[in-house]
């Protein structure tokens, strides 16, 4: 078994992170498996050295330790250039020029389970037109869904506890692979760096659970192998939302600041128990 926790670089870990690391922890020491460490620091403009530190710093204090140095997203940009020029040649992927307002603004834009799901307003532009605006304007690199999934046909995936599930990809629609800002999307760079780690057991939140869909079809699209998933329910602050990287009062440096002992807490988060006023809710 090898599992794996990637933090984001983008703010302080707290409680849910914590939660996640300590279940992916456990279950690969449990199977004198490996545990890794990934950090998705390809997003230029929010990553943040200081937050690398802090969150190894974070995961030491909680007792958590790893198997190898971290793998870092910014070292593997080849291999998402590769895999989109893949795409690309087979022609599974086109440039879009629409911004979130133009997209936000087209009535035509249905929602999924991520959103709004591209009306596919660039999808079929004239190769001249393409060409043209390519040499011009900021573009995205979207999926197109509808050949991607004809030629995956049915694919499955296995939940932890409730066995197999058929994957609905579709419903997300010309999902974005590479943004004019990031050289490859969460979607591609996470789906490839779980292979390329060899990562079998892939445990985190509920709230990636659809996302698992569009990663089951990269999968099928890249011939990558197929991990099994747990989707752990959300821990959640008094408000009874779920936590982000906003709420200073969850942060795992402000628990240790107050004197609360790591290991203590990562025993109690492996048994289902959490400090006061937080709780585990599925989205």
């Amino acid at each position: 078994m090898q599992t794996r926790f990637a933090p984001s670089p983008t703010g302080e870990l707290h409680l849910g992170h914590a939660y996640s690391a300590v279940l992916a922890h456990g279950a690969a020491r449990a199977a004198n498996g490996r545990f890794l460490i990934r950090i998705d620091d390809i997003d230029g403009s929010r990553s943040r050295e200081e937050h690398v530190a802090a969150a190894l710093a974070d995961l030491e204090w909680l007792g958590i330790d790893r198997d190898g140095d971290p793998l870092r997203q910014s070292d593997r940009l080849d291999s998402y250039a590769a895999a989109l020029d893949n795409l690309r040649a087979r022609g599974l992927v086109y440039p879009c020029f629409c911004t979130r307002a133009d997209i936000a603004a087209s009535l035509s834009a249905p929602h999924g389970p991520s959103g709004v799901v591209y009306p596919g307003t660039c999808r079929n532009l004239p190769d001249a037109e393409r060409a043209r605006r390519m040499a011009a304007e900021p573009h995205c690199w979207r999926l197109d869904m509808g050949r991607a999934t004809a030629e995956a046909g049915k694919l499955l995936w296995q939940e932890a506890g409730q066995g197999l599930r058929v994957a609905d990809p579709a419903a997300h629609g010309d999902i974005v692979l590479a943004r004019k800002d990031a050289p490859a999307s969460y979607h591609l760079a996470s789906t490839l760096d779980d292979a390329a780690l060899g990562v079998t057991h892939i445990i985190r939140g509920a709230d990636l659970l659809a996302s698992t869909d569009v990663h089951r079809l990269l999968q099928a699209l890249l011939d990558l192998s197929v991990p099994l998933y747990r989707h752990h329910a959300l821990v959640c602050g008094p408000d009874g939302k779920r936590l982000a990287k906003r709420d200073a009062a969850a942060s795992l440096a402000s628990l240790r600041v107050a004197g609360i002992d790591g290991p203590s807490l990562a025993a109690d988060l492996a048994a289902g128990r959490l400090p006061a006023g937080y709780s585990l809710q599925n989205p």
